[in-house]
């Protein structure tokens, strides 16, 4: 599966804005989230939670280009299917066990589950988003301030 770049607007080239728009996209998903009525354990729109599972998946892939970034990669070698951002983070992150679980975490939980069949058990959609600030917060501490 192509993950279509956000690069191709302008927009993020660097490490630093990487990182501060995985944030405000991350951001932007809980303020989303958490406007979505809740009833039974579950989420009662859908509609709005594939929106905000898509935005905080999003923010993650944001802040793994950062990081890449960082680390010399030039912009058109970043991945573009969740297998190359595996790849990527088995060859270039020091902790890849653990990134690499919750980046599967965050794929499965918002991407496939939450964005694309539109699951609405909330303790799975909130684990999805907690191993999404997570990982943006790991990121973010490679690249300079």
């Amino acid at each position: 599966m192509e993950i279509k770049k956000i690069f191709k607007t302008g927009r993020a080239t660097t490490p630093k804005d990487c990182i501060n728009e995985a944030y405000r996209y991350y951001n932007n998903a809980k303020e989303i989230l958490k406007n979505i009525p809740i009833e039974y354990n579950a989420y009662k729109d859908v509609k709005k939670l594939q929106k905000a599972c898509a935005i905080g998946y999003l923010a993650v892939l944001y802040a793994i280009d950062g990081f890449l970034l960082s680390k010399g990669i030039p912009r058109e070698k970043l991945p573009t299917s969740i297998d190359d951002y595996w790849n990527m983070l088995e060859k270039y992150s020091q902790k890849n066990g653990k990134v690499i679980t919750e980046l599967t975490i965050v794929y499965q939980n918002l991407h496939v589950f939450g964005y694309y069949r539109g699951a609405i058990d909330v303790e799975m959609i909130k684990s999805g988003f907690k191993n999404a600030k997570n990982l943006i917060d790991y990121f973010a501490q490679f690249i300079k301030k």
